[in-house]
This record gives structure tokens, C-alpha cells and sequence, in this order.
């Protein structure tokens, strides 16, 4: 119990600092709370530097201390689950190894050129709508009386009451994909079972899921075929594991549902809730049915990425894994297809640092101390809510576009990918707040796209953007032979000075043009007119047009200097790097 209360504060010491990450500055649309308010500040990046850098600027690390979310159990069960699984792993180059995973794993190019995904948290959670998509654990907890007030006693209303409230009545798969296409987003990788194990496809292996009770709709079915039909990448993100250690209520209420044999202690609900029986037997059970989850996503769903939260970090688990592993990309060499799992911290990495994974890419959650704050050469991600909780809430602040925006520009001049998190609401809706974030980021990626999609990391990611600096606040990506200098902001005015590219700084190379994206003219520098356009000790200047052509960001397009060479690898790691 102390492990889960050390647990939850950290998460909740991460949730109060990741602010003061941010400078705040004003922005035209604002961040919006609920479904239609709006607040008035954006959070711009952290101010860039070219001097040394702190030494773990690429967030290097490795799992958890305790069991993290893991069923607390030992290596002996997971290997009794592992054998009893009654599915067989396809035949291909992929064996259950360590060993074989590194041997023929290599990251997919769809994903080190997308740059921008989509995730959804939506479920049973979307219910309630309160404090976040813990609700489940929380109920039997913390605010045990919150929910006794709001739906009375947890044996007459319990976790598993929610279900026929979660309607999705008006969830209309073509509008959300057409509105996912026009964010400029690549994939889409929604959370098709949280950790309160409700499946939202059509299972065969659980009862548990969306077309049998509830909805009684195939949600991630219909959903997948409206996201394919846009051209887009279609994965699934799980966190079922979590599930089987989810729950803990205190002595008082579990004797009380005990002795009533209600909802937790159920009979009927006993294997939803995972809490009346947690023996090794039990376990084995649990962790098979997992498996086959698994399994049933994969063969359904021909997933471009198979996404698993920290559940599966710890390294007992790694037979459990391998098993899916394997199976998985067999699968997709069957089809031809381009696919990666893609795991948080450790959990792909037996050496126990993130900067040594195997068959995974790195995804990192929410954009601060536990994400890189400098280039992480290699491929990556960072994992972001696009409001202030991850599962729809109804007093949740939503961040607009220029927000979002920003911290796309960052991590991507970084040499990562930005998977932004949306939270849908019950009824099937996505509020109006956060439909608006993504069409203006739409908008702006059409205007600014080619210097974000197919692009890497610079020599340095930025300059400027500290409190009280008159330096603009720049991140810069490259492209083949151009250098991209995406201004972060407000429109600059007149002239806009790059420091990074001042006489004895810049690249090797002459400067032939400078180009501002969606402007039809292109900016001439001219070295022969020192006072107008110029390259010397301070700066590259460039005079500007009078007004913008875009918001919330400007990109200048460099041509002529010498541009260094892709960074990412094909086995997702960091190499060796000697920019700044």
C-alpha cells in the first residue's frame, strides 16, 4: 500500500511541475476549460541554449523502483501462463528472444517521417467524468464518499453500474476520422482497454467488451475502418495489464462487500474486477487472458503500432511479452506491413536504460522532467494530453492551438514525435474545445507541414525564448539540403535575427535564400546590403513581410548552408551525437 501511495504522488508531483516548464505567454485562441470556456495563456517551450547541456538531456533511465503497476507476481507464474497459451506464434524470423527481436527488428519509416499521431483515453471513466480515468481506482478509495453522494453505496452502485450508462450514442467514426485527417495527425492509436479491463471491440475472450453490454457496438472496429479510409495509420494502445493490482479499497469496505458478496466480491464480476481472488492460479489466469487479448487485437485489427503502458515495464514479465512479441511481428511479416511496439521506459530494454531497446520505440509521458530536454538522436516519442486529464472530466482545461503547436515544434526539432492524447466524451462526442485545437493545428500544418513531417534534428534544437530575453524563440528542423527555423510566438515585426546562424557559428556553406512558408515571395538575403539583410557577428537577419501568413508559428526556409545527415537508427536508439 505505501509503494501505491509513493506511486500516485510522484504522478501527481510530475502533474504540478510539468507547468513550470513552460514560460507562459499570451496567444491569440486561447486554452479552453470543459467544453466551450476558454483561458487565456499558452505554454511556449522551454528557453533553448547552445551552451553545454545538463547531462541527461536525452532522459536516459530505466524502470520504475516496485512493481509499477505490474500484477505482483513472480517469474515462475508468468512462465506456467506462457506455456499454457493456447494460441501458437506464426512461424517467422521472429522467435520469443531477446536475442532474435534484435536481429530482425527495425523501426518502421512510415513512423520516423509522421511526427504528429492521435491517442484517445475514452471509457467507462468518460461516465463519472471526474478528477480523471482512474475513477475506478479511486471510488474504492479515495473518494469513496464523493461517489456515495453522487451514486450511492459501492455495493448497490459499483464500477461495473457505469456500463450500461457508457452509450457512445452519438460516436460517429467517419467524423472522427475525417476531423483526425485534418489535423495533420499520421496515426492513431486509441486505448482500446484501460486498466479497468473494458474492451471496446468485439471480443470473443473477455465479456467484457463494447458489443456485448454497454454500446453493444464494435467501437474499434468502426473506428479502424474510418481512419484507414483517410489514409491514415491505425494502432492500439492497451493497458489491461495494469488491471489485475488495480484496485485496493480499504479493510472496512472490502469486508463489508465481502460479507455482501457484492460488486468486487461478485462472483459474476469477479474476473472484471480482478480483486476477490489474486492468488498464483488466478494470476496465471489473468495474465493468459491477456495474451489472448493480445492476440485478438493483432489478428483483428492488423495494427500499425501496438502501444503498452508501464504495467509491462517490470522484468519478470519479459517471457509474457516476448511470447506477444514475436507473434506480432510474424504477423505483420506475413502481411507486409511496417509495425513497432512502442513502451515507456524499460520495459522492451533487458540491459535496464531506456537508450538500449529492443523492438520497441521509447515513448515518453507528457513533455518535461521525464522527457528529453535536448536532442535524443534515434526514434522516440512523447506522449501528451491535449487537456489537463487524460480521460474526458467535465471541469478539464483543453490547451489551444498555438499551445500545442509550440510543444509540436519542440519535440520535433528534438528528433521526436509528438502522440497527442484526446478525451472524448461519454455520448460518443469529441467537445468542441478540443475539435478546435486540432483544426487550427490542421490549418497550420498545411501552411508549415514540411518542416515538421520527414524532418530531424539540427545541430541544435533552438535558441531564445527565455523570461525577459529579446531573442525570438526559434526550434529548427532540417529537410535534405534546408534548414527550417520555425518562430514560436508572436509575429516577430520587421526583421527576424537567428543568433545560432551568426558569422563563425553558421554551417559550412553560402546562404542562397530564405523563404517564409506561405508567403509567395521568397526573402532574399543579400550580404551587399549590411543595414537591410545581413550575416555577421550577431545573426542572420531577415526582413520580414508586414503581416503574417499563418498564426501561432512562422517557419523560415534556409537554403545553401550544409545540413547534417538523418538521425534516426533502425533500432530506435540514440547514437552518438556531437551537436548541441
Amino acid at each position: 500500500m505505501c509503494l501505491r501511495i509513493i506511486q500516485s504522488c510522484t504522478r501527481l508531483v510530475g502533474v504540478l511541475l510539468a507547468p513550470i516548464l513552460f514560460a507562459v505567454l499570451p496567444e491569440p485562441a486561447a486554452a479552453q476549460r470543459g467544453s466551450n470556456a476558454t483561458n487565456e495563456s499558452v505554454q511556449m517551450p522551454p528557453a533553448a541554449t547552445t551552451a553545454a547541456q545538463p547531462p541527461n538531456t536525452i532522459a536516459e533511465g530505466g524502470n520504475s523502483s516496485g512493481y509499477d503497476m505490474a500484477p505482483e507476481t513472480r517469474l515462475e507464474v508468468v512462465e506456467a501462463a506462457v506455456a499454457a497459451i493456447p494460441s501458437k506464434i506464426p512461424a517467422g524470423p521472429f522467435k520469443p528472444t531477446w536475442e532474435s527481436l534484435k536481429k530482425n527488428y527495425s523501426v518502421p519509416q512510415w513512423f520516423v517521417e509522421a511526427k504528429l499521431g492521435l491517442s484517445l483515453h475514452w471509457g467507462l471513466y468518460s461516465v463519472p467524468a471526474y478528477h480523471n480515468e482512474w475513477y475506478e481506482k479511486h471510488m474504492y478509495g479515495t473518494f469513496i464518499q464523493w461517489h456515495r453522494e453522487h451514486f450511492g453505496r459501492q455495493d448497490k452502485f459499483g464500477y461495473k453500474d457505469f456500463i450500461p450508462m457508457f452509450t457512445a450514442e452519438k460516436f460517429d467514426p467517419k467524423a472522427w476520422a475525417e476531423l483526425f485527417k485534418k489535423s495533420g495527425a499520421k496515426w492513431i492509436a486509441p486505448t482500446v482497454q484501460h486498466h479497468d479491463n473494458f474492451a471496446l471491440w468485439d471480443s470473443r475472450v473477455t465479456p467484457f467488451n463494447a458489443m456485448q453490454v454497454g454500446p453493444k457496438r464494435d467501437l474499434m472496429g468502426e473506428l479502424a475502418k474510418a481512419v484507414r479510409a483517410q489514409g491514415l495509420k491505425f494502432g492500439v494502445s492497451n493497458h489491461g495489464i495494469e488491471n489485475f493490482q488495480f484496485i485496493n479499497p480499504p479493510a472496512d469496505l472490502a469486508a463489508d462487500l465481502k460479507a455482501k458478496q457484492a460488486d468486487l466480491y461478485d462472483p459474476k464480476w469477479a474476473d472484471f474486477y480482478s480483486v476477490a481472488d489474486r492468488s498464483d492460479e488466478a494470476c496465471k489466469k489473468f495474465l493468459i487472458n491477456w495474451v489472448e487479448r493480445n492476440v485478438e487485437l493483432i489478428d483483428k485489427f492488423q495494427p500499425d503500432v501496438v502501444w503498452f503502458d508501464n504495467g509491462v515495464d517490470i522484468r519478470y514479465l519479459d517471457p509474457l511479452k516476448l511470447w506477444v512479441a514475436a507473434y506480432y511481428y510474424n504477423r505483420a511479416a506475413e502481411r507486409g506491413k511496417q509495425v513497432s511496439i512502442v513502451t515507456k521506459k524499460a520495459a522492451f530494454a533487458p540491459s535496464g536504460t531506456n537508450t538500449q531497446e529492443i523492438g520497441s520505440i521509447i515513448d515518453f509521458e507528457k513533455i518535461g522532467a521525464r522527457s528529453p530536454s535536448g536532442i535524443r538522436t534515434g526514434v522516440w516519442e512523447v506522449h501528451e494530453p491535449i487537456g489537463s486529464t487524460w480521460g474526458y472530466t467535465s471541469d478539464m482545461t483543453v490547451s489551444g492551438p498555438g499551445t500545442v503547436i509550440s510543444k509540436l515544434a519542440d519535440t520535433v526539432s528534438k528528433n521526436g514525435n509528438l502522440l497527442l492524447n484526446l478525451s472524448p466524451k461519454a455520448d460518443g462526442t469529441i467537445p468542441e474545445a478540443q475539435q478546435k485545437t486540432l483544426l487550427e493545428v490542421g490549418q497550420w500544418l498545411e501552411t508549415n507541414g514540411e518542416a515538421i513531417y520527414g524532418t530531424h534534428n539540427w545541430i541544435t534544437f533552438g535558441e531564445g525564448g527565455g523570461r525577459g530575453q529579446s531573442r525570438l524563440n526559434i526550434r529548427f528542423t532540417v529537410k535534405g539540403d534546408n534548414l527550417y527555423a520555425i518562430i514560436l510566438g508572436n509575429w516577430p515585426g520587421e526583421q527576424a535575427v537567428i543568433t545560432s546562424l551568426a558569422t563563425g557559428k553558421a554551417p559550412q556553406g553560402k546562404i542562397k535564400s530564405v523563404t517564409l512558408l506561405g508567403h509567395k515571395y521568397a526573402l532574399k538575403f543579400l550580404a551587399s546590403k549590411p543595414l537591410r539583410f545581413t550575416q555577421d557577428a550577431e545573426g542572420l537577419k531577415v526582413k520580414l513581410p508586414a503581416s503574417a501568413p499563418c498564426k501561432y508559428a512562422y517557419t523560415l526556409r534556409i537554403v545553401g548552408l550544409k545540413t547534417n545527415p538523418p538521425t534516426a537508427t533502425v533500432s530506435g536508439n540514440p547514437q552518438r551525437w556531437s551537436g548541441r
